[in-house]
């Protein structure tokens, strides 16, 4: 039996990298293989080509402190990752590879960005890929261009009472053509592994509970199509966990290791953008940081977080869960499993995936807590 783990975002910029990975790293190595998405460029260059929120690039030292703490494969399909230019991402994937991690979701081109991260543990091929869903365009590979592989999601507003400028319905869909193309990369992989695991940046930002529309019909389509499970992030706050076909959607991880002062105003960088920025957050997502915290620009429900496993043998999928971990005070991912504290995180979990209307069950055992997998199993 095999333990595979894996963990929302990671933003490791501020000095002492070591430091905020260092309580959870005995669980991340305790695992056969931790999976850790990498929210923003590693490099020293001095390029920036934002066309979203601003990302500038952290030090490439702290992707070995991410190694050192468990993690041997980075998924890098994300709306950062060319913030900090072709460059910037040619860095972020040498960096992490010189560190020992496998890297997957983002590349010189578009056949590279797609292509898997496979290692071997415990007599299994284990296969991992990685998909933005979330954009900006300007962040995805193309046969003649660096980004990262994606799933081209459309939004269609419609005004559906008669109130002319008032809130509109929001219907959110993948394009057929790149969920056929993820489809296709999840069959692949299938036929040369034991074990296909999906990871998809996707969701609405800093907002709780809510699953938009596209979120579901993709998740499943990589299940659909041969995967084992999905793992998501991107909103900076977890989302529920739904059961499709016996296989577990992690649909948010949320913060794992989000440590950084580029959204805070007064960090002396781009000083007018990030207070419009902190006046536009508020605006949007009704919520403003922890003053206590300038380095974690989050929103405070976002300090839930877990550590998701799920567990193989030769047979298959035996098992899935999280470790319940609570954000401390010094932005430290701290495991809380089979304690009080774990257990308000764990009704937390619960609360977000009864929100959304998805069908998770959980079960506490000690200082984990399984997944019912035998919800959404067709009959």
């Amino acid at each position: 039996m095999i333990t595979v783990g894996a963990v929302g975002d990671l933003i490791l910029d501020e000095p002492d990298p070591e430091f905020f990975l260092a309580p959870a790293a005995p669980v991340l190595r305790a695992m056969d293989l931790a999976i850790g998405h990498i929210e923003v460029p590693h490099s020293t260059t001095a390029v920036q080509q934002s066309t979203d929120v601003p990302a500038p690039p952290a030090d490439p030292a702290a992707l070995k402190a991410v190694a050192g703490a468990g993690f041997a494969v980075a998924t890098l399909a994300g709306n950062h990752v060319l913030d900090a230019g072709a460059g910037g991402l040619a860095d972020t994937i040498a960096y992490s590879r010189a560190a020992g991690m496998e890297t997957t979701g983002a590349g010189p081109d578009l056949a590279q960005a797609r292509r898997p991260a496979i290692v071997e543990r415990g007599g299994l091929r284990i296969g991992v890929l990685s998909y933005n869903c979330v954009g900006p365009r300007e962040s995805w590979a193309t046969s003649r261009k660096p980004g990262c592989a994606y799933v081209h999601v459309l939004t269609h507003y419609e005004l559906d009472h008669a109130s002319p400028g008032g809130p509109p319905k929001i219907y959110t869909f993948a394009d057929p053509d790149s969920l056929d193309a993820m489809a296709e990369d999840v069959r692949s992989l299938r036929s040369e592994a034991d074990v296909v695991l999906v990871a998809l940046h996707k969701g609405v930002g800093h907002t709780p509970v809510e699953v938009a529309m596209y979120e579901r019909p993709v998740a499943r389509a990589a299940i659909d199509a041969g995967a084992d499970a999905v793992f998501s992030h991107h909103p900076h706050i977890m989302r529920g966990i739904e059961v499709h076909r016996g296989r577990p959607i992690f649909h948010g991880l949320g913060n794992f290791a989000t440590v950084t002062h580029a959204l805070t105003p007064g960090a002396g960088v781009g000083a007018e953008e990030l207070q419009a920025w902190a006046e536009r957050r508020t605006k949007l997502y009704g919520f403003a940081p922890d003053p206590d915290m300038p380095f974690f620009p989050f929103h405070p429900e976002s300090r839930n977080t877990v550590i998701a496993f799920c567990r193989f043998d030769g047979t298959g999928l035996r098992e899935a869960g999280f470790v319940p971990c609570w954000i401390d005070d010094q932005g430290r991912p701290v495991p809380v499993g089979g304690t009080p504290e774990g257990e308000t995180v764990t009704k937390y979990v619960e609360d977000i995936t009864r929100g959304a209307r998805l069908n998770g069950r959980f079960t506490t055992r000690g200082t984990e807590v399984l997944v019912d997998l035998t919800e959404g199993v067709p009959s």
